[in-house]
């Protein structure tokens, strides 16, 4: 359904440095590097099909997290949401909602835990259980 998600952000290296690490965890390697004609940076990390963007906001403005807007990034494993969490949080991220852990629901049991960038973009680590 998706071709890409992309997020802005105020401070691009730091950005890389958090991205770098947390999507890591999920088996993605380095993002590549691109100049927009505007002279804006963007990062693209690819991975298993899927594209990540960060970008410096073309309109010179503030990135802003969007209230109520979630990226989720699908895992393998409970440790996977709980490394993911974890390396977010060692990378200048902050824990948001609920300690990560199982969660049962309208959509079934899974693992979740919700962190936001240091930017305030809001990420979710989701496994589901079988």
């Amino acid at each position: 359904m998706f071709s890409h998600v992309m997020i802005g952000s105020n401070d691009i290296e730091r950005s890389k440095r958090f991205y770098d690490a947390v999507l890591g965890v999920l088996g993605a390697g380095e993002p590549f590097s691109n100049t927009a004609a505007t002279g804006h940076q963007r990062l693209f990390y690819r991975h298993e099909g899927n594209t990540f963007c960060i970008t410096q906001p073309i309109n010179g403005e503030e990135a802003t997290c969007a209230n109520g807007g979630t990226v989720g990034f699908k895992c393998d494993s409970p440790e996977q949401v709980r490394a993911f969490h974890d390396t977010a949080l060692a990378h200048g991220g902050t824990t948001c909602e609920e300690p990560p852990g199982l969660r049962n629901g309208s959509l079934g049991a899974m693992h979740l835990a919700y962190v936001r960038d240091p930017d305030g973009n809001k990420l979710c680590a989701l496994h589901r259980l079988k």
